[in-house]
């Protein structure tokens, strides 16, 4: 027989709930645990905000009702700081001066619901169970999210050693053949087997970089911070460009500006990010055009800008290129082999080191990636 994954936040929720009231008045406080009591669920109490936050990191309750007009730290503030030790916290209001402004004001501040003094032991059931309802709702769809990256991780697996390692025998025999070891080829055969070679990369092209979106997680790669030299990356980028650039005509240049700030970062990650924006303008550039990288300041961060003259971008389609698996399709892009997963990772490696990137683009003029970096602060 099967088991079933049931997370002890679902567990607590299912069998017994429990309530934090957290209000300045003893009335309050004990008429609504005695209330609850009677209904099943579990009670804590507190008589101010601090006294308050602490109950909550010790019992972790499914619900907090929180007055909004307490001495010292006050309930908006207590809202956010409910939040923070865990999101998934169902936090109801409680207060005698309700007004527009200030349910608006909690609700921006994690409230879920309100109750208004006074109120009676059926109206307090009724909004707790809603707040119930809401937080079995969250435990689930996070549990759901967890189960479906769990289910990404082994397929990714799957592929790894399923699919790569076959097409990395294929590719070997390929090349043997090729190589003619195996006997004389004619010349329609060599063609044939030139192209299959040609498909073999593709493919393994696409597991590589399918595997690498697959891992970039801005939390495992902010382990591997370190003081980066900018320069130095983007010489090594070019370096392992220059061939594509020079096999398809395209003149790369480099045009940094004096001093490049130290940046926090991780080195193999950052290099991956630019080699792919560079070759995406190299590969979608024309004979005889140019791929200029330059950087500058901008206050507290660095700006790369990766300009080419290639064929441009649509507007219609500048909305999906960071999207997985997206390529442009036109005329001009029919020969231009690709995964569609090299700006996705781009974007996903920049993201990781709290930076951003944007395009602009014309078509027939040429394409822009503006990529902004935090710079490394300086202690003294």
């Amino acid at each position: 027989m099967g088991t079933v994954d049931i997370t002890m936040e679902q567990w607590q929720v299912q069998e017994q709930a429990t309530v934090l009231v957290i209000d300045d008045e003893l009335a309050i406080r004990d008429a609504c645990c005695q209330a609850l009591s009677k209904g099943g669920y579990k009670t804590e109490a507190a008589e101010n905000a601090e006294t308050g936050l602490y109950r909550a990191r010790q019992v972790r309750p499914d619900v907090v009702m929180v007055d909004l007009k307490m001495p010292g730290m006050g309930g908006m503030e207590l809202l956010e700081r409910i939040r923070e030790i865990d999101a998934n916290i169902v936090s109801i209001v409680i207060t005698g001066y309700a007004t527009i402004e200030s349910a608006v004001e909690a609700m921006k501040r994690n409230a879920y619901d309100f109750i208004a003094k006074p109120f009676t032991p059926d109206q307090l059931r009724i909004v707790i169970e809603r707040g119930l309802e809401r937080r079995r709702l969250a435990v689930e769809s996070a549990r759901l999210r967890r189960e479906k990256e769990r289910m990404k991780e082994n397929f990714v697996t799957l592929v790894t050693h399923q699919l790569r390692s076959p097409l990395a025998s294929v590719k070997q025999y390929l090349v043997v053949i090729l190589d003619e070891y195996a006997g004389e080829l004619a010349g329609k055969q060599k063609e044939m087997i030139e192209r299959a070679s040609k498909h073999v990369d593709s493919l393994l092209q696409l597991i590589s970089d399918w595997l690498d979106i697959s891992h970039i997680d801005a939390g495992n790669l902010m382990k591997k911070f370190e003081p980066v030299d900018l320069a130095l990356i983007l010489s090594e980028t070019l370096q392992l460009v220059v061939p594509l650039a020079e096999a398809r005509k395209v003149t790369i240049k480099l045009n940094l500006h004096d001093e490049i700030p130290v940046i926090q970062g991780d080195r193999e990650s950052l290099k991956q990010a630019f080699t792919n924006l560079i070759g995406n303008g190299i590969c979608y550039n024309r004979e005889g055009g140019k791929v200029t990288v330059s950087t500058r300041e901008d206050g507290n961060y660095l700006v790369l800008e990766i300009c080419d003259t290639g064929i441009g971008i649509s507007e219609d389609n500048l909305h999906f290129i960071f999207e997985e698996f997206f390529r442009v399709k036109s005329k001009e892009t029919r020969g231009i082999n690709g995964s569609g997963l090299g700006l996705p990772i781009a974007k996903r490696v920049i993201e990781a080191h709290n930076g951003s990137i944007k395009v602009a683009s014309q078509i027939d003029k040429g394409t822009t990636f503006y990529v902004t970096l935090p710079k490394k602060e300086v202690t003294q």
